[in-house]
């Protein structure tokens, strides 16, 4: 609930602390955020969230696939990363919330803030776990959280940004960052036509976070995966080749694929922790 979060959120105009009221955020300022019914409030100034945030369907195709438990041995992993003692946990590109309740669940004594450009997303996070609270914000400006009040940001298939994510991290806080490797979804890559891993991926991660983080740890997390047709088009449909692909067509080419499919998960996670 955002009531668990607002004393590390600040005002996107004026970088003033936040009081909770009755169905609002505020500031000393008198800059105040209306809070939605479904619990999350929108923090994103200016004009309206980019064409990149995720839709609907996208939202609906993550939340089906992930709570499905597909993904499950990423999310124990995930978890496990989180340092052990850790108060506050923010997830920045979190989606439905499904990684950041899952380190809840490990860290009882934390609270969670949920942070994604898409209210979609938002939404379903709001109700992912009763120590989360979630915002509307874009990872690319900056965020809505003080300096130094963060015990471990994750950052799980989403945009990195390093001078932020190092703002709201404390001196020995830990960032936990998460991509696909080139054998994630193979054989449908293939099969399907689906957007490869940029062969440079893993050099894009590491410039994004130059001059703020240093890396200490990193490991390969790589499973199989049985998919019927159903969770074979929500995997497709909550990721990026979503953008690129007809579901019309997409929908056509799985019908024409074995009623099941032994399908590889692969994914690099890193430790970064803040440069001295």
């Amino acid at each position: 609930m955002l009531a668990d979060v607002v004393e590390y959120l600040i005002c996107p105009v004026c970088g003033a602390g936040l009081d909770l009221g009755d169905r609002v955020l505020r500031c000393a300022r008198g800059h105040a955020f209306d809070i939605a019914r479904q619990g999350y409030v929108s923090l994103l100034t200016g004009s309206q969230a980019p064409g990149t945030a995720d839709s609907t369907a996208m939202v609906a195709a993550r939340e089906a696939f992930l709570g499905a438990g597909y993904f499950g041995p990423l999310s124990e992993a995930v978890a496990g990363a989180c340092r052990t003692g850790a108060r506050v946990v923010a997830d920045a590109g979190a989606g439905t919330g499904h990684y950041l309740a899952g380190a809840l669940d490990r860290l009882p004594g934390a609270v969670g803030i949920a942070l994604d450009v898409s209210k979609h997303a938002i939404r379903r996070a709001a109700r992912a776990h009763p120590r989360l609270g979630a915002v509307v914000a874009d990872v690319w400006r900056p965020l809505p959280v003080g300096d130094g009040t963060v015990d471990v940001v994750l950052n799980v298939f989403a945009p990195r940004n390093g001078a932020e994510f190092a703002r709201m991290l404390k001196d020995d806080g830990v960032l936990v960052v998460v991509t696909p490797t080139s054998r994630h979804l193979e054989p449908l890559v293939e099969r399907l036509g689906l957007l490869s891993v940029d062969e440079s991926k893993e050099r894009r991660v590491a410039e994004s976070l130059s001059g703020h983080f240093v890396e200490t740890g990193r490991s390969v997390h790589e499973f199989g995966m049985t998919l019927g047709h159903g969770a074979i088009e929500a995997v497709v449909g909550m990721g990026p080749s979503a953008w690129h692909t007809d579901p019309e067509d997409m929908r056509r080419k799985i019908i024409e694929l074995p009623k099941t499919s032994n399908v590889t998960a692969s994914f690099r996670m890193s430790i970064f922790q803040p440069t001295p």
